[in-house]
């Protein structure tokens, strides 16, 4: 059952506060130099992971001073659901990763099952390299089964949302980062 935009509120009201947008924005400036040290001279592909690295991206595309393309991706394995499912696929890239480095831009790092499967999808059509970069990165007794190059922050294992990451296809607009109350997490 779906929530309605009163109920997701609630949940933001009951919500722990992980990072203020202060916070994350300076977290964002480091990553964008880690990323320009490591890229600036690889003419990269960069490709949004939507809709969670929309906000992340962003923020990061200003401060990469360096030649780029950017692209997208809709692919998802939550939609607007708090537990994950089946990889959908809703869009790939117009632009061919044949031969390019690629750095994939996603919201979380949670199990990497979702950038596991975009890194395979893009090696088979022929990236030369792919790098992954995610605003935040879940602490988890799990190892997750891919990694990510560039991480900004780390969260505990609880469900965040906020700057990007949703609550139930709600609440990605706000403007810090939110642990759900035990009691919201699904």
């Amino acid at each position: 059952m779906a929530v309605t935009a009163a109920q997701a509120w609630a949940v933001f009201k009951r919500a722990d506060c992980l990072y203020r947008q202060d916070e994350i924005e300076a977290a964002l400036t480091g990553l964008a130099a880690t990323i320009t040290q490591t890229l600036k001279d690889r003419d990269p592909l960069i490709i949004c992971v939507l809709n969670g690295g929309l906000v992340p991206l962003g923020h990061l595309l200003p401060q990469l001073h360096f030649p780029l393309q950017t692209d997208y991706i809709h692919a998802s394995r939550y939609g607007d659901r708090l537990v994950g499912g089946e990889l959908a696929w809703n869009a790939g890239p117009a632009t061919s990763p044949r031969g390019r480095t690629v750095l994939l831009v996603d919201d979380i790092l949670d199990e990497g099952t979702t950038l596991a499967s975009l890194e395979d999808w893009l090696r088979r059509q022929g990236a030369a390299a792919v790098y992954k970069a995610v605003l935040v990165v879940k602490r988890k007794t799990k190892v997750p089964i891919t990694t990510a190059d560039f991480i900004a922050l780390e969260v505990p294992d609880r469900y965040v949302f906020g700057y990007g990451m949703d609550y139930e296809g709600y609440l990605r607009n706000l403007p810090g980062i939110y642990a759900a109350a035990e009691a919201d997490q699904g």
